[in-house]
Order: structure tokens, then C-alpha cells, then sequence
């Protein structure tokens, strides 16, 4: 078997698909999962212009590959790998890109999905956005402790019984200076 590509998985450069290995490496494999996530026009009605995405990357990194190893053991697929772009990006550029190389379609789409969302939502990489109209904000942010079960993202603020943000749960921050992140040090 070759040996496997060596990458970062957050990237200040343009993704491509030519980051990683090829399915002719996994002669195993008959199913390849792919997703290509492009920054889009608008968001809850406003007009976008562009995005803004900043990452603490030594984190980020680690958790990326954490997630991919969990996911290659749960979905018994041979290969999971995420890359994720920082920096500023123009409408129609790639954001990120998750592929799953497996034996079957099922459980290359299924280790594809699961890889996006836990990054989208563990990973610490903050996404702000531009506005035809002049303003900007941070959106969607969400905790990094996920509850179990949880299978929807909350859309208010759930508190605790003191009155405080119950911060186990996703938190939309549209509305505040900066996303608020937790995960365990």
C-alpha cells in the first residue's frame, strides 16, 4: 500500500479535492462519500457577501483527526478525512470538504454525513459573515459538549435553573459580539 498524504486539516488556501489519497489505494472500497460545502448568497433573508472563518488551528487539528479516527472505527470504513478553509472567502468558494472511502455507498454516506456535522459543531473554527448591506456577525455557534440524544439544533437559549445559558445545548450567537465555545481541555 502507498503511503498516505500528509495535510493540514485547516487550511488558509484554496480546498481541493486533490488533497486527498485516491479510492485506487483501497482496492476494498466500492463507495466513495463526499461533501463540498461552498460559501452561499444569503443567510436568514440578508444578503451575503462574504465569509470570514478563523480557527484556533492546533485544536482544530487535533479534534478533526480525533473525529475522523472515531468515525473510520464506528463505520468500519477504511478512510475519513475533513478539511476545513480559514480566511476570507468569496460566495461559491469551498468551505469545506469531508470524503469516506467504504466498502458500501450506506456507510460512505453515513461516515461522510457524521464527519461534517461533528466538525461543523465540536471543532473550533468560527464563522463570520459579511453583509451586502455594510454589517457583519458571527453565526451559529454551537457548544462543543454535545447531549446525547440531541438530535436538532435548539433555537433559544435553554437556562438553567439560576437563569443562566445552559451551554450543553446550541446556542445561536447572531446576537452577540462573539460565538461562545466550550469543549474539554
Amino acid at each position: 500500500m502507498e503511503q498516505l498524504k500528509a495535510f493540514s486539516r485547516i487550511q488558509d488556501t484554496a480546498l481541493t479535492l486533490d488533497s486527498f489519497d485516491q479510492i485506487e489505494q483501497f482496492p476494498e472500497c466500492g463507495g466513495i462519500g463526499v461533501f463540498i460545502g461552498t460559501v452561499r448568497n444569503h443567510h436568514e433573508g440578508k444578503a451575503v457577501k462574504a465569509l470570514k472563518y478563523t480557527s484556533y488551528a492546533p485544536v482544530a487539528e487535533k479534534m478533526i483527526r480525533q473525529i475522523e479516527q472515531d468515525i473510520q472505527q464506528k463505520y468500519g470504513v477504511s478512510y475519513v478525512r475533513v478539511i476545513h478553509r480559514i480566511g476570507a472567502l468569496d460566495i461559491g468558494e469551498k468551505a469545506i470538504i469531508a470524503i469516506a472511502y467504504a466498502a458500501h455507498r450506506r456507510e460512505a454516506f453515513a461516515a461522510c454525513e457524521e464527519a461534517v456535522e461533528r466538525v461543523k459543531h465540536e471543532v473550533p473554527v468560527w464563522k463570520e459573515e459579511f453583509y451586502m448591506d455594510g454589517s457583519s456577525q458571527y453565526v451559529e455557534g454551537c457548544c462543543i459538549r454535545k447531549d446525547e440524544g440531541d438530535v436538532a439544533h435548539s433555537h433559544h437559549h435553554p437556562t438553567d435553573s439560576s437563569g443562566h445559558h445552559d451551554h450543553q445545548h446550541c446556542d445561536h450567537v447572531k446576537d452577540h459580539a462573539a460565538p461562545i465555545y466550550q469543549w474539554p481541555l
